[in-house]
């Protein structure tokens, strides 16, 4: 495949035992010592040698964690002295929004690079809250016409930031119309500035380099920038953006000059921001970063009706609405903001950016179908570094996870990038089954999705009413 189509990844090593959800609870009482025992057949070879393995680990219970749920020892032993038991340090993992299955997944992915594939199938529910409550069509999987992944066409997940005009004006064969500053990233997601909730690694110099070998774009707090210890960090100005924080210092002139994108607070005098930057940066694009609130598609609306290029909307980390008391989910208020900017005819003018609550492979194309250009992350970044989300970190305490001490950069960089190019072929596959041979045109495509409520109306509604 071509260079430009393809991100580069390599398997990387755990720093830790992996948790795994499932281990084998071996009773050993009436064991009848078969010569071909059970354990000797484990597809994943995990007890061929189970001293010798034992022996070599660091951890005693790492060979717990080890275990990968096959369940060939359980179903073949003769005696039934085997027992699968759910892991207790695997269900601890996240909350009630980024599930163990969440963290492990991104770990796998994190890991090798490649798209997670359960043998055994899923078997949790059909459905569910946020993004659960939506499946995509792949009716297109059924296809013999089915080659853009592995045949002849390519399909595009490049994506673009900011304004596009409605119309070309040619005159004498030469184009008379002012394009725009455009920025063309290869895969619809940016990084986000890491969460304040989760502080105890510096991630900075990972996310930068990241974003640098995978073409993408990295958001870093202005008031960060000088602290920022990373050698030559100014030949990466053209994969950040600059959140322009008030309480920081300015980022000088010469080195805003080389980045291609900057965000901007929403506040009541963003149109002069604006202007004074244009003034200084005309070929810079800037974005307005508004939080995701019961308010946000009015003040969407008035922006829209300005010189705005770019919309940055901020849920909260479980992807849900802020500061309200029935908060709606992200999915929800993205359809809305999508459909005001339809009726205001800027939809095209103005990109939208969403970050909060995409967790998975799966949240990218669903948050896009809803309605978003392009999507931001932060907690997928620091969950590829092993993290456990726990509810209680702060610094000074306990990491179980051993994040209170400085990550190495070729090991960050090298789980952030395997996870964005396993994020990047499930796209792939995920457009393909859709027959989509581009993710600009999935965009706001909601008859590319099932949504469970509507069906939920449309299938009950004539019987129980709505």
């Amino acid at each position: 495949m071509p260079e430009k189509y393809h991100i580069k990844t390599n398997h990387v090593q755990p720093r830790l035992p992996r948790i795994g959800k499932c281990g084998i609870v071996d009773w050993r009482e009436d064991c009848a010592r078969c010569h071909n025992c059970v354990k000797k057949a484990c597809v994943y070879d995990k007890y061929r040698e189970e001293s010798i393995f034992i022996r070599d680990l660091d951890e005693v219970h790492t060979l717990y964690y080890e275990c990968m749920g096959c369940f060939s020892c359980v179903q073949n032993c003769t005696k039934n002295l085997l027992t699968l038991a759910l892991n207790s340090e695997y269900q601890k993992l996240g909350n009630e929004y980024w599930k163990p299955q969440i963290l492990s997944t991104t770990w796998l992915e994190a890991e090798t690079g490649k798209v997670p594939v359960s043998g055994a199938g899923y078997r949790g529910k059909f459905s569910g809250p946020g993004f659960d409550s939506m499946w995509t069509d792949m009716s297109e999987i059924v296809r013999p016409t089915r080659d853009g992944i592995h045949g002849r066409e390519y399909i595009s997940t490049s994506a673009d930031i900011g304004k596009k005009p409605h119309f070309l004006e040619f005159k004498d064969n030469k184009l008379e119309t002012v394009l725009p500053p455009l920025i063309s990233i290869p895969f619809p997601v940016i990084f986000d500035m890491p969460s304040e909730k989760h502080t105890l690694p510096v991630l900075e110099p990972c996310i930068i380099e990241t974003a640098n070998q995978t073409g993408l774009i990295a958001i870093i707090d202005s008031k960060k920038w000088l602290s920022i210890k990373m050698h030559g960090k100014e030949k990466y100005l053209k994969n950040i953006a600059f959140f322009l924080n008030p309480d920081g210092p300015q980022i000088p002139k010469e080195i805003l000059a080389k980045t291609r994108l900057v965000e901007i607070p929403d506040s009541n005098n963003v149109v002069q921001q604006i202007e004074s930057i244009k003034k200084n940066h005309p070929g810079i694009i800037i974005a307005v970063r508004i939080m995701m609130d019961e308010k946000v598609v009015k003040r969407v609306d008035e922006l829209s009706k300005i010189d705005v290029e770019a919309i940055h909307l901020i849920a909260d980390l479980n992807g849900d609405e802020i500061g309200t008391k029935n908060p709606r989910f992200m999915k929800d208020v993205l359809r809305e903001v999508h459909g005001c900017l339809i009726k205001n005819e800027k939809r095209d003018e103005i990109t939208i950016v969403a970050g909060g609550g995409i967790g998975l492979s799966e949240h990218v194309a669903k948050a896009i179908i809803c309605g978003a250009d392009v999507v931001s992350i932060n907690l997928p970044l620091l969950i590829a570094i092993e993290c456990r989300l726990c509810e209680t970190c702060k610094p000074g305490d306990y990491c179980p996870s051993k994040l209170d001490t400085e990550i190495d950069l070729q090991y960050g960089v090298g789980r952030m990038t395997n996870l964005i190019g396993a994020w990047h072929w499930q796209l792939v596959e995920l457009m393909g089954a859709m027959g989509m041979r581009e993710a600009r045109r999935l965009r706001g495509d909601v008859g590319r999705a099932i949504f469970k409520d509507e069906i939920e109306e449309e299938i009950y509604g004539p019987i129980f009413g709505k």
